[in-house]
């Protein structure tokens, strides 16, 4: 097991989740050793992958440290053990296994985190691998029917994002957080396995009083989809599941209501949008598993609306509210499918 190196408490632990990744997971770990900040730990969660990406990371890499599973516990369930291993670190620091992190990406989260000590998180500017002059990400938006997308995917990389920005969270595949604002809200919600569940976590982190935002100087190339696939049934099925989950959980009273009707209208539109592309049955049995999980939802949102420390307002303030975009602009799966597949 390698050792913590500690900068003034700012000890970073690096968390990379792998499935299958093949060489773009030996990518991401070298990424790390390059890095210009020095103090961090890496930890690689192998969800008993079959490709023989993980073998022999520690005996031909130096520091790091591999936790294998014997099963595939999802992206959130490997998180939140590699965070449970590392109880002494200051700063949590995710990146996907397809997301290769320029050398200054840790060194500008953390600058970025002395500057903003009240922040419970800090998204990257990630670019596309396959066209490093268009965005992939700029941080996550949350819409108020419950769609969430990336910021700026898509568009030309320009000085349009080029600013830090309060955004809604911090989008996982290359993100920092604060080790207090995690452990405060629990991390990341099993339940979700995969897809959605920082846009969860950044919701909650938000109901605990916790912003977020976007340091377009902590940059990394991301492949993304590279490992799923972006419109697999099981990328499908899992972001549109938990798309109806983070709203009933953690939109908080009046929003629930006031915006209902819009987040209704989300899921009928996203059920006809799938059918009509020969994904019906995967379309529907999300929404129909997304219903029977409600019970159990419902009993979480009283425990995390019982703690809000903000207002609805000001959470309302962070959120996406214009009626078109969610909608009708690119395809209906959106940016929420676009944000969510992208591991």
């Amino acid at each position: 097991m390698t050792e913590f190196r500690s900068d003034e408490g700012l000890t970073v632990l690096v968390v990379i989740v792998n499935f299958n990744s093949g060489t773009l997971l030996h990518d991401a770990i070298i990424g790390v050793h390059k890095q210009t900040y020095r103090f961090w730990k890496l930890v690689v969660v192998d969800n008993a992958s079959t490709d023989g990406s993980a073998d022999h990371l520690e005996e031909m890499l130096p520091n790091v440290q591999v936790i294998r599973s014997p099963k595939n516990v999802g992206f959130a369930a490997a998180n939140n053990l590699a965070v449970t291993k590392a109880p002494e670190v200051s700063w949590i620091a995710l990146l996907n296994p397809d997301a290769i992190p320029h050398p200054q990406w840790l060194e500008e989260l953390v600058a970025a985190a002395r500057v903003h000590p009240g922040f419970g998180s800090f998204s990257s500017r990630t670019l596309t691998a396959h066209a490093p002059d268009i965005l992939d990400g700029a941080g996550d938006v949350y819409h108020v029917s419950g769609r969430y997308w990336r910021r700026g995917s898509g568009c030309p990389d320009s000085t349009k994002y080029a600013a830090e920005h309060e955004i809604f969270s911090a989008c996982a595949a290359a993100a920092l957080y604060s080790a207090k604002a995690w452990n405060d809200v629990g991390g990341m919600d099993e339940d979700f396995f995969c897809y959605g569940e920082d846009v969860d976590l950044g919701f909650r982190m938000r109901i605990a009083g916790y912003r977020s935002v976007y340091i377009p100087a902590a940059q990394a190339v991301h492949y993304g989809s590279a490992i799923t696939g972006r419109h697999s049934d099981f990328s499908v099925y899992h972001g549109h599941r938990n798309l109806v989950w983070t709203y009933f959980k953690n939109m908080p009273w009046p929003l629930f209501w006031l915006y209902l009707p819009q987040h209704i209208l989300l899921n009928l539109i996203s059920l006809a949008w799938f059918s009509l592309r020969g994904k019906a049955r995967v379309i529907f049995k999300a929404k129909w598993d997304a219903l029977k999980g409600l019970p159990r939802i419902w009993r979480e949102r009283k425990m995390i609306q019982s703690e809000r420390r903000v207002s609805a307002w000001e959470l309302r303030r962070v959120m996406a509210k214009s009626l078109f975009r969610p909608y009708f602009t690119h395809r209906i799966q959106g940016e929420s499918q676009r944000r969510t597949q992208g591991r």
